[in-house]
């Protein structure tokens, strides 16, 4: 910038002091006379004019001249100069040619041709955030993978592309099942940006597939901070995950955490039936009856279920048939047309040797609504009021061709459970069971029910409606 004023300076003066000359020869018409080492020049007003111009021309070619020579100087320094900036804006449109080449062909779906121009454009252009980024989806496109673990590993040198590098490795451990190595990078991939939506999901999963329940809530706590699940959602998935880290802790001996764990998780989601189960067991452990059947009348009211039913009948395990049908009332006087209610009322009905009564609350389950459980007790029925064997194996018989009733069925798959689990052990799916009829196929009964026919006697080998003949 200095040296560029000066020459600017230097060349006006030099103009100005040759236009002074010539005004002042012209004025007093005469010439100038130089005289060099016994040398003698005499030159007239026109002849100092045109040496005056050729010495100015001579000045302007040695101040190129030394222009030229000073940039040469910096272009070997490595200094930028106009040489530079020509031979640079040359690698960039190159650069940018493959980039853009190298982009088009990804969109194209075609991965081979798109790496070679990224790897072309890296060499080009100086922006290796993008041209690595670009390398590794390419290289993940065409299949090399080393290569694309190589770029990815490169972005995580630089704070603005670390995120980008991890969620890349991210994925390609996921793709290969290395899944110990993913719940690494995913937790720090989530420490970087916490509110990423796809990173929350990620490390839940694979949270929740190695049981690290609490790890997984405090995931789900800043899903729901992030504004990305609706209160509800979060009470709910968050009471599975409590429900879950209540189950390890029982597996761990430790009762009175456990009790605490469960209890939390029913608080958070009282409909959840394992959950309420849980708590309610909690309770009998404790010996607080009170608490425990108002937890399971509570979730007997959302839905009733026959683990509740089951969990129950452990309050008051010693009670005979009659005292436990009557104290069953708190249950089978909520929802009394509910199928789950008419059975769990037959089959106390049943134990308690009212067989009359169970018939009338079973009503016309068996045959407008026929499960496997509704025929089963049906036959049990009738053996109690002395039906003959062929009446009772044609209960069974049918039986063995019906409906199984409602299951823990997965909303995603529609696999069939035979116990209720956070994640469906088909699809993965997390907190998608439901309980409800399966849409079609056999199965494990979830209520045990296939124990039934032990109460009423098995039937014979004969498969055939009608006695056998003497």
């Amino acid at each position: 910038m200095l040296w560029s004023l000066a020459k600017v300076l230097i060349f006006v003066a030099v103009i100005a002091a040759a236009s002074l000359t010539a005004s002042w020869l012209l004025d007093s018409g005469g010439g100038i006379r130089v005289a060099v080492s016994g040398w003698e020049l005499t030159l007239g007003p026109i002849q100092t004019l045109i040496a005056a111009l050729l010495i100015v021309a001579a000045l302007w070619l040695l101040m190129k001249l030394v222009t030229l020579i000073v940039a040469f100087l910096r272009f070997l320094n490595g200094d930028e100069t106009a040489l530079t900036r020509y031979f640079d804006r040359s690698r960039d449109r190159k650069g940018r040619e493959a980039l853009s080449e190298a982009m088009f062909a990804l969109a194209s779906g075609e991965p081979r041709l798109a790496l070679t121009k990224a790897t072309r454009a890296e060499r080009y252009l100086d922006q290796p955030e993008l041209t690595t980024l670009l390398i590794a989806q390419a290289a993940e496109k065409a299949g090399d993978r080393a290569r694309a673990e190589d770029a990815w590993k490169k972005l995580l040198a630089d704070d603005k592309t670390r995120f980008t590098g991890i969620r890349g490795l991210l994925r390609q451990k996921l793709d290969e099942g290395d899944n110990e190595t993913a719940l690494k990078l995913a937790e720090r991939a989530f420490a970087l940006r916490p509110k990423h939506s796809e990173t929350q999901d990620i490390l839940l999963k694979l949270q929740a597939d190695s049981a690290d329940w609490k790890g997984a809530r405090a995931t789900l706590d800043a899903k729901r901070k992030s504004g990305e699940l609706p209160k509800a959602v979060y009470q709910r998935r968050d009471a599975v995950l409590a429900l879950q880290q209540a189950r390890t802790v029982m597996d761990d001996n430790a009762s009175i955490e456990a009790r605490e764990a469960a209890i939390e998780a029913n608080k958070r989601s009282p409909d959840l039936i394992p959950a309420a189960v849980m708590a309610a067991r909690s309770y009998i452990a404790q010996g607080n009856a009170k608490n425990a059947s108002r937890v399971l009348r509570k979730a007997w009211e959302a839905q009733p279920h026959p683990d509740l039913a089951s969990a129950f009948a452990e309050i008051a395990p010693d009670e005979t048939p009659r005292e436990r049908l009557r104290r069953f009332e708190v249950l089978t006087g909520l929802h009394a047309d509910h199928s789950e209610t008419r059975l769990l009322a037959a089959e106390l009905a049943i134990a308690a040797e009212d067989f009359p009564g169970a018939r009338r609350a079973l009503g016309k389950l068996a045959t407008d609504a026929p499960t496997v459980r509704s025929l089963t007790i049906m036959a049990a029925i009738e053996r109690g009021e002395g039906a003959d064997d062929a009446v009772v194996r044609g209960w069974l018989t049918r039986a063995l061709t019906a409906p199984r009733g409602p299951q823990w069925c997965c909303d995603k798959c529609q696999a069939v459970h035979s116990q209720w689990t956070p994640i469906c052990d088909n699809c993965g799916g997390f907190d998608t069971l439901s309980w409800r009829e399966p849409v079609e196929g056999a199965g494990p009964s979830a209520t045990g029910t296939e124990l039934l026919p032990l109460i009423v006697g098995m039937p014979p080998r004969d498969d055939t409606m009608e006695k056998p003949a003497d």
